[in-house]
């Protein structure tokens, strides 16, 4: 080989090791970098979702909301453990504000993540995409059975669900208890609410009796630190404009068509003392309803209430069914706004003041009592659902799958997508 081309290949030599060197280099930085921004990560928070994304995310979760109250957990699971819109903390406080007020928990829960997120524009935002599908779900049934008064297709179509939902509130529970049972207080306090709720004791005595035990088993409870309020500061002047234009839309119905003023009202005062989540509304429903009104029969309410449960988001979704049969799509929508606007008005005016409670640890205990009396109510659910189920190999083994594949974190929308194909063909 000439000089020439023995100097050309040492340069090239040179020139592929300076790029193995470079690249070496950068492999290293990049790995670094990586590591700093993932612990970065997890250090803090993501930035806030746009109202949009708060949106189409809640109408995604809403469009399976199986299970009532079970759904609480998949909401704290997006919000703290997939996205990172809130931390562990604000979760946990959202629960048990969520709890003790009037009104269906999870809704309440979507409307408490957008208000910590975007404030009230996205409490808007979370709360009308969870509650959008329930609502269009049954506005389709209602139709289908004010014109047949019987569903043979849809009952085909969620026979196997039924099963599917005492599996996923069962996850729920088993989520909440990892999340929330500790030491032996938690598990007595827990205990202590299910078997409560299991003799059918009002659900707002329970949380006192939990708060109490709370405050006496907790002697030590870590002092929490202060949260800084997000999009907060204008939450009583929102406030003060939903409460107006509901005044101005009450008064305008009360002159334009005096029924649709009645159902829109009494929907409003049933969410107000629905203390308990949505299953605490059935009662209020049947007794104004049907035994002082005679707006519906017995038979016919049941039938709706039938339909809550077997369709995504909470029962209290029946108001859309009275409201239809009574006054057609205006009446089941504004049924549905009634029955929903105080839990939001609630949720909008109470939690930038309950930031300032949990920082005592007075108020911390109670809060853990809450929390565990939760675990409770998921338990006696699940075995309420589990009872009201004609149990056979099929739905055994259906159930069981949806639980193993929910606990290994399978996607509910895929678990619910596969027992809804397996009921169609098998059931």
């Amino acid at each position: 080989m000439s000089s020439t081309g023995q100097a050309y290949q040492v340069r090239n030599d040179d020139l592929y090791k300076a790029i193995y060197e470079i690249l070496q280099e950068f492999c290293i930085l990049y790995v670094r970098t990586d590591s700093l921004m993932e612990h970065f990560q997890n250090q803090h928070p993501n930035p806030p979702p746009s109202l949009f994304h708060l949106f189409t995310s809640f109408l995604r979760l809403g469009a399976t909301a199986f299970g009532g109250p079970a759904m609480v957990a998949y909401i704290r699971k997006m919000a703290v453990e997939k996205n990172r819109w809130l931390d562990e903390s604000s979760a946990r406080d959202g629960v048990a504000l969520c709890q003790t007020i009037p009104g269906a928990t999870a809704m309440q829960m979507s409307a408490y993540v957008g208000l910590r997120t975007r404030g009230v524009g996205g409490a808007g935002a979370s709360f009308i995409g969870f509650g959008l599908p329930a609502f269009l779900f049954m506005m389709v049934l209602s139709a289908l059975y004010a014109q047949a008064h019987s569903l043979p297709a849809v009952v085909s179509l969620f026979n196997g669900l039924q099963a599917i939902i005492v599996a996923v509130v069962a996850n729920a529970t088993v989520s909440f208890g990892r999340a929330f049972i500790k030491n032996w207080k938690n598990v007595i306090n827990a205990l202590i609410a299910a078997g409560l709720f299991g003799f059918k004791v009002s659900p707002i005595l329970v949380i006192i009796v939990a708060a109490f035990l709370g405050a006496v088993l907790y002697s030590e409870q870590p002092h929490p630190a202060a949260l800084n309020p997000v999009h907060n500061a204008h939450a009583p002047r929102s406030l003060f404009l939903i409460l107006s234009a509901t005044v101005i839309g009450f008064g305008a119905l009360y002159f334009l068509d005096r029924k649709l003023f009645d159902l829109a009202t009494l929907m409003f005062r049933i969410d107000l003392f629905a203390f308990g989540g949505g299953f605490a509304s059935v009662p209020l429903m049947y007794h104004e309803v049907v035994e002082v009104r005679s707006w519906l029969d017995g038979k016919t309410l049941l039938d709706g209430i039938a339909l809550g449960q077997v369709t995504p988001g909470p029962i209290v979704m029946t108001a859309t069914f009275i409201g239809y049969l009574l006054k057609g799509p205006l009446g089941a929508l504004l049924s549905t706004l009634s029955v929903f606007l105080p839990s939001f008005m609630i949720i909008v005016g109470t939690a930038p003041y309950f930031d300032g409670l949990r920082t005592s640890p007075y108020f911390k205990r109670v809060i853990t009592g809450i929390l565990c009396s939760f675990v409770g109510l998921l338990l006696t659910v699940t075995v309420r659902f589990a009872l009201n189920i004609p149990w056979d190999i099929i739905r055994t083994l259906l159930s069981g799958a949806a639980f193993i594949a929910l606990f290994l974190k399978v996607d509910i929308l895929w678990v619910v997508l596969a027992g809804t194909v397996i009921s169609l063909i098998v059931l």
